[in-house]
C-alpha cells in the first residue's frame, strides 16, 4: 500500500485525490495548505485522516512514502526540492516549473538524491499514448513532415496568476505531444535541433500571456504549428502528417478518459481508419497506478511515453523560449479582454 502526501487543495489535488482513492494500491495519507480551513475540508472530503497548515510537517511524516505537488507552477521547484531532500518519492504536476534555472535546480537536486520522480503530464501514462506512438513507429505515416496543434480553454480567471499564463497551463499540453512525436519519429537528439518564433496576446489582468502561437522549424525539415489560450473556448486539435499519411486525435489527447478513446489514421488515398483504445481508467488512474509499479520496481523513473526528467528538462526549454519570445513580439494586450 502506497502511502501519499498531497501538498496543496486546488481542483487539480481534488482530482488526484480521487484518482488515489479508486486505486487499491494506494491511500491518502495526509495533506498540507497553507488554509487551515480548506485544508481541513479537503481532508473530510476524502476521508483523510491527517492534516497540515504547513508543507514542511507533512515532508517530515516518516508515514508517507510519495509526495503529490499540486501547488501553482511557481511553487513547483521550491516544494519538489525540499521533498527530494526528506527522501520522498514526488510527484509534482505540470509545468515543471516557471523558469529553465528552477527547472535546472529541481532536476540537480533530484539527481542528487536519487529518489523517484515524475512530472504530471498524466496524458502520457494512458495507453492511447502507447497506441500513437506503436503508430508512428509502425512506417505507416512514412516520413513526418509536420504537426499542427491547438487547445483552448476559457479558464483565465480561475487560474493562480503566478502560474504564468496560457503557455505552461495549457500550452504544456500540444508541447509535451509534439516532444513525445518528434523522439518518436526523429530520434532522441532532434528535439533541441529547432529554431522558433513566437507570437502572443498580454493580459491586462495579470500581465501573462494569454493566447500564444508557436511554430518550430526542426534541423531535419519538419515543421509544427502550435496555439495556446486560456482567454475562450473549449477545444483542442492535435495532427500528424506524413509523406504516407496522417494522424489526428478525434477525442482530447490530453483528456484521454476511461472508456473509449479515438483516434484516426488516414494514409493517403485511402478511407480513414478509427482506431478505438479502450482504457478502465482515465489519466490520472493510469499515473496514480504508474507510480506505484514503479516505486514496487525500485526504479526512479518511469519509461516513455511517461516524460523522464530528461523529457522534462527539453519541454520546459521550449516553454520556456516560447513564452520568451510571445512576450517580445507580441507587444499588446489581447483586444478582446481590454475593452
Amino acid at each position: 500500500m502506497l502511502r501519499w502526501g498531497i501538498l496543496g487543495t486546488s481542483f487539480i489535488s481534488d482530482t488526484m485525490a480521487e484518482a488515489i482513492d479508486a486505486s487499491d494500491g494506494s491511500r491518502i495519507e495526509a495533506v498540507a495548505g497553507r488554509d487551515a480551513q480548506r485544508c481541513s475540508d479537503f481532508a473530510a472530503r476524502h476521508g483523510i485522516a491527517k492534516h497540515y497548515s504547513g508543507y514542511d510537517a507533512l515532508l517530515d511524516d516518516p508515514a508517507i512514502d510519495v509526495v503529490y505537488v499540486g501547488l501553482p507552477n511557481n511553487m513547483h521547484h521550491e516544494a519538489v526540492i525540499r521533498a527530494a531532500q526528506k527522501g520522498k518519492a514526488v510527484l509534482s504536476e505540470k509545468s515543471l516549473t516557471t523558469t529553465m534555472a528552477e527547472a535546472d535546480a529541481l532536476a540537480q537536486v533530484v539527481r542528487d538524491t536519487g529518489i523517484f520522480f515524475l512530472e504530471g503530464l498524466m496524458y502520457l501514462c494512458h495507453p492511447l499514448m502507447a497506441k500513437a506512438g506503436k503508430i508512428l513507429r509502425s512506417g505507416r505515416l512514412g516520413s513526418i513532415r509536420s504537426v499542427s496543434g491547438l487547445y483552448a480553454a476559457d479558464i483565465w480567471k480561475f487560474v493562480n496568476p503566478m502560474g504564468k499564463g496560457t503557455i505552461f497551463n495549457l500550452g504544456c499540453y500540444p508541447a509535451s505531444l509534439l516532444h513525445y512525436v518528434i523522439q518518436t519519429t526523429c530520434g532522441p537528439d532532434a528535439f533541441s535541433r529547432r529554431v522558433t518564433s513566437a507570437f502572443g496576446n498580454v493580459s491586462p489582468h495579470d500581465g501573462n500571456i494569454c493566447d500564444a502561437s508557436l511554430s518550430v522549424r526542426f534541423d531535419n525539415g519538419v515543421l509544427a504549428t502550435l496555439q495556446s489560450t486560456d482567454s475562450f473556448g473549449m477545444s483542442f486539435a492535435f495532427s500528424i502528417h506524413g509523406e504516407r499519411g496522417s494522424l489526428r486525435f478525434l477525442t482530447n489527447p490530453w483528456l484521454p478518459a476511461a472508456g473509449e478513446n479515438r483516434m484516426e489514421l488516414c494514409e493517403y488515398g485511402l478511407p480513414p481508419e478509427e482506431i478505438v483504445v479502450p482504457s478502465d481508467h482515465d489519466a490520472f488512474g493510469h499515473q496514480v497506478r504508474l507510480v506505484e509499479n514503479c516505486l514496487k520496481a525500485g526504479v526512479k523513473e518511469a519509461s516513455r511515453p511517461a516524460p523522464r526528467l530528461s523529457d522534462s528538462l527539453e519541454i520546459m526549454s521550449l516553454l520556456s523560449t516560447w513564452d520568451e519570445q510571445a512576450r517580445v513580439s507580441g507587444g499588446g494586450n489581447d483586444p478582446q479582454r481590454s475593452s
